[in-house]
């Protein structure tokens, strides 16, 4: 499963920073209001050492080495060690359990694991084979320590550094990122190098990361490292381009955390956007920030002072991916001040496909135009995006016979169904997989009637239901402003704008039943991936058997 290209040496800039910017801060890692610093030059000699041990152990050529961890500083050290042994990396989410990884573990003929920031190690092990090497990072304050495996110190410090470490090739495979599994089992997408220094093309042309090519870059580490649109962002930007990465230490010190770096570059995913905003109106409710914002002495101030305090203020760059940001979040932040760069990609493309530009605020609903050497086509009869572009996959591992159904002559069949508008501009209205039929024969497609609700700010999380019913229903989780209203006048309120956008439905979309839950939808509970999308297929497993209960009810607004 290679890549036909020209071979040639990946061209790897880490190296090269190591030297030049030896003494200057790379990695930060928070601890409490204290910040610990590594330089590039430490993080070279200790990645060097490493990589010296992984080469002591005797593992196969081109071992499979295994990462599961929160993001921190040695996740970044591991990863560099296993380029600079040779070997390819194969990154985990931190909140699998012990199934989860020994099926990943044994599918991806994984021969050595990291272990790092988890909470649930204790659990998680048993689902290592007894005879697999375990490296544990140093432990972190209320996170599992793993005191069975060999220690992260002891073992660097046992080996000198690697003074010639291993150059790959382009088409050599560099790691194997197994999915979410937002539609179905985790699938394991093979990249190679090529895919990898390809991206590089998003800092051509317009820059949209508005990275310094200089090294004066900070970014802001605190989506999962082994999701993809981190991994080129982040991790590979700084190894490109240079700068300094700071860590979150927990969920609870998010805020703090970003306040006190301050990146340069700010990437985040719609759920994250969704909480700065609820958080701002919370404080600050919407009639009486516009009343602010219009006046000219205080809206400026206002302005610097919500960038501030969300912890964007140095932003060049404030990005967002992984799923689809709403037309009415992107201009509430314009109009605080905070533009953002909206990107569509997945795993299998290295999380290229389209950029829509901050500036551009004409084009609602679209994800932006193609990115450099991306061509997009829609299949006529499905109205499947297909994208091709040197950054594609090599395919999925052990999996031929799905990788002959997603690539096909070179194009990369998405799963995401849209249109391109006669600018080139491209429009995703949902997923192949996540359209239902009702009990009337007729098609739903969940995205579009969830976009009619964009902007109600007492919505936190919505996912559209009810396949087999006569009319889709609507399960809705509340925002801590919906949260905070009194609870008849929320729902006299929700039945009026349900009725006002059924107004403009179709019959057989119409909305029958909007139902508030009573939980949130959290990576624990195993409703949203690490990446905060909803998890459609778990969504219907934990609620249908409610649907038809709900959808029987007389009254248009339940809550549960």
């Amino acid at each position: 499963m290679q890549k036909t290209t020209t071979n040639a040496p990946f061209d790897f800039q880490f190296y090269r920073w190591e030297k030049e910017f030896k003494d200057r801060p790379f990695l930060r890692q928070p601890f409490g209001d204290r910040w610990e610093e590594y330089s590039w030059g430490e993080v070279g000699q200790m990645a060097r050492k490493l990589a010296t041990g992984l080469r002591s152990l005797g593992l196969r050529d081109n071992a499979h080495i295994g990462l599961i961890s929160k993001n921190c500083r040695e996740w970044i050290i591991a990863d560099l060690a296993i380029i600079m042994a040779g070997y390819i990396s194969v990154p985990f989410y931190p909140t699998l359990n012990d199934k989860e990884l020994n099926t990943l573990l044994e599918f991806g003929d994984v021969d050595l694991l990291f272990v790092g920031k988890v909470e649930h190690w204790e659990q998680q092990k048993k689902g290592v084979p007894k005879d697999m090497p375990v490296i544990a990072f140093p432990p972190y304050a209320n996170h599992s320590p793993a005191p069975e495996a060999i220690q992260w110190f002891d073992f660097i410090d046992q080996h000198p550094p690697l003074e010639t470490p291993h150059q790959p090739m382009v088409n050599d495979t560099w790691t194997i990122i197994f999915t979410s599994g937002t539609t179905g089992d985790p699938k394991g997408v093979v990249l190679n190098y090529l895919a990898n220094e390809k991206t590089a093309l998003l800092t051509l042309e317009s820059n949209p990361l508005e990275i310094d090519f200089n090294g004066k870059n900070d970014f802001f580490s605190y989506l999962p490292l082994n999701h993809i649109a981190e991994r080129v962002v982040v991790e590979f930007g700084v190894f490109r381009f240079g700068g300094t990465i700071s860590f979150v230490e927990s969920i609870d010190t998010f805020a703090q955390n970003l306040q006190q770096a301050q990146p340069t570059v700010f990437f985040a995913v719609p759920r994250i956007w969704t909480k700065f905003q609820m958080g701002v109106l919370a404080k600050l409710p919407q009639p009486k920030l516009e009343k602010l914002l219009k006046i000219p002495l205080l809206s400026g101030f206002i302005k610097r002072k919500l960038r501030k305090g969300l912890g964007l203020h140095r932003a060049r760059a404030i990005v967002s991916g992984a799923a689809p940001l709403l037309d009415s979040q992107r201009e509430w932040f314009r109009s605080i001040g905070i533009p953002i760069t909206n990107g569509y990609g997945m795993t299998e493309n290295c999380a290229i496909t389209t950029q829509l530009p901050a500036p551009i605020s004409n084009k609602p609903g679209s994800v932006g135009i193609p990115q450099p050497e991306v061509d997009i086509k829609i299949d006529p009869e499905t109205s499947e995006i297909m994208m091709r572009g040197p950054f594609v996959m090599v395919g999925y591992y052990k999996q031929p016979e799905l990788t002959a159904q997603v690539l096909q002559d070179g194009w990369l069949r998405t799963g995401d169904q849209g249109y391109l508008d006669s600018d080139g501009f491209l429009y995703i209205t949902g997923r192949v997989k996540d359209i239902f039929k009702t009990s009337k024969g007729k098609y739903i497609e969940p995205l579009v009637l969830e976009s009619y609700f964009a902007d109600i700010v007492d919505f936190e999380q919505m996912c559209i239901v009810g396949l087999g019913l006569p009319q889709p229903i609507g399960l809705v989780v509340l925002s801590e402003v919906g949260k905070s209203k009194d609870k008849y006048a929320l729902i006299a309120q929700l039945e009026q704008t349900l009725q006002e956008i059924n107004n403009q439905l179709e019959s057989y979309k119409k909305i029958s039943t909007l139902v508030l839950t009573d939980e949130e939808w959290t990576v624990e509970n195993g409703l949203t991936t690490p990446t905060l999308k909803i998890k459609r297929n778990a969504i219907d497993k934990k609620y249908e058997k409610n649907y038809k209960a709900w959808y029987d009810r007389e009254k248009t607004v339940l809550m549960m």
